[in-house]
């Protein structure tokens, strides 16, 4: 084999790898919708130069979208997890936790609630409850307490998003700024010890926190001691955290030194 022929073969490989991380990335972008650069790095183990030049070439094919620090997917092109999928990961968790908030709803109570598969789990726990009312943009909480009949259940407006099942546009900014509730009930991506609460896709959390006095964080324990794209708010603004028994013992002993943490059995 000559010289050259040897060359090309190098560069054909090469080619190829680059080619399969780059389907790597975009992958990890369809399952988070949006990713920061440095995630996208730790999460390979490549460099942040690397990540750029993929991310550059995925853009150029419009299959992603630039943002300042990362990428997300173009919205033509996103594949994204179902909301049923993420909301069956971590089900059982869920589930113990949303029994635990709900616990925390006293009958006459308004709340607001997120439209995060979490505060999903405590909607269905509400159903007994008398003559509570929750406001939301999540379809999907409006489906779970559909049959409670002592609870009200008032939607934002907006444009449905089929994949968090919920509502999206500037009138569910309108909404949540214009009410104030007992309790505010938000989930997050990542629970990070030194940002906080954090998320992908910040639209409407802070929004979300204005609606209400006390402001507790539903997060099972996988997602403790994480990072995501952007900070909702420190963990200091979180009257309380509501997590499951998987928690680290060490994670548990950092979250009560900051605000006050309910494990849910």
């Amino acid at each position: 084999m000559t010289g050259a022929a040897f060359a090309n073969i190098e560069v054909q490989k090469l080619a190829e790898h680059n080619t399969a991380r780059r389907d790597e990335v975009l992958s990890l972008l369809r399952n988070r919708t949006s990713a920061s650069i440095a995630e996208i790095a730790k999460h390979f183990t490549i460099s942040e130069m690397t990540v750029r030049r993929d991310l550059a070439r995925l853009a150029e094919t419009g299959q992603v979208i630039r943002i300042p620090g990362g990428a997300m997917m173009a919205h033509g092109a996103a594949i994204e997890k179902t909301f049923i999928d993420r909301s069956a990961r971590c089900s059982e968790a869920k589930d113990r936790i949303g029994r635990a908030a709900a616990a925390l709803v006293k009958d006459g109570e308004a709340v607001a609630m997120d439209s995060g598969t979490t505060t999903l789990y405590i909607a269905r726990h509400l159903g007994r409850h008398k003559h509570v009312a929750v406001f939301t943009f999540s379809i999907a909480v409006l489906e779970a307490l559909s049959g409670a009949s002592d609870v009200r259940v008032v939607l934002t407006g907006g444009t449905y998003r089929r994949s968090s099942h919920d509502l999206v546009g500037h009138e569910v900014g309108e909404t949540l700024r214009s009410i104030h509730t007992g309790k505010v009930f938000f989930g997050a991506a990542a629970l990070s010890f030194n940002k906080g609460a954090m998320v992908y896709d910040p639209e409407f959390q802070k929004d979300l926190l204005t609606a209400g006095r006390e402001k507790i964080l539903v997060v099972d324990s996988s997602k403790i001691g994480r990072e995501a794209l952007y900070r909702v708010c420190p963990l200091a603004s979180c009257d309380l955290v509501v997590t499951d028994s998987g928690i680290a013992p060490a994670d548990l002993k950092r979250l009560r030194e900051v605000t006050k943490v309910l494990v849910a059995e």
